[in-house]
């Protein structure tokens, strides 16, 4: 599954590493035990920093942005993840190919807005109703296509019905991601008419 905001995966890593350092060292290298056990130890720690996933807006500028714009786009990401990941999961748990895909793409979309939201917390706003409402009302959608889809005697109709709203659903994130592109590009078509007139002005085209 995608790794959407950091794991503990670094605690994993660092703790085999360590657990097999101790016997490489006392058993292989006849080194004494504690100064193995101390050198594992120096290990399991160092790897634990050195591994950390990266935290959410790490790096940006929190003073020019703002701590509450910060603050703000981090509740909707945290609380938008889960459902993202029950995309995931409704997607293989449908049988029917196309619909499993589609919504994949969902899970793929909404990924695509945790990482412009992440880049710019300040556009967090403009994808509110996306990540609080349409996001998880697409994984409910999704895993009530799985629950249908696993009957001995689906319902047809119903399934088409499913596959209709998810449809139109895809047709709103695919709005929403958009959205975020067209607010980044901002004045961009005021500046071509500005720079066509300057051209115009200076050299006759």
């Amino acid at each position: 599954m995608r790794n959407w905001l950091g794991n503990d995966g670094n605690w994993i890593v660092a703790g085999l590493a360590a657990a097999i350092t101790v016997p490489l060292l006392s058993f292989v290298a006849g080194m004494p035990f504690w100064i193995a056990a101390i050198i594992a130890l120096l290990i399991f720690a160092g790897l634990v920093i050195l591994l950390a996933p990266r935290r959410l807006f790490e790096g940006l500028d929190i003073k020019s942005i703002g701590s509450g714009r910060i603050a703000f786009a981090r509740d909707l990401l945290e609380a938008a993840v889960p459902f993202a990941q029950r995309l995931e999961v409704a997607a293989d748990a449908i049988t029917d190919r196309k619909t499993a895909t589609a919504v994949r793409h969902l899970a793929e979309i909404a990924a695509d807005v945790f990482r412009k939201v992440e880049a710019k917390p300040e556009s967090a706003n403009a994808v509110r109703r996306f990540l609080s409402y349409y996001l998880p009302r697409a994984a409910e959608v999704a895993e009530g296509f799985a629950v249908i889809e696993a009957k001995r005697a689906p319902d047809t109709k119903q399934l088409e019905e499913v596959r209709t709203v998810l449809v139109k659903l895809e047709e709103a994130f695919v709005h929403y991601a958009d959205s975020l592109i067209d607010e980044a590009l901002g004045t961009l078509d005021t500046d071509l008419r500005l720079i066509q007139a300057s051209l115009k002005e200076d050299i006759g085209r």
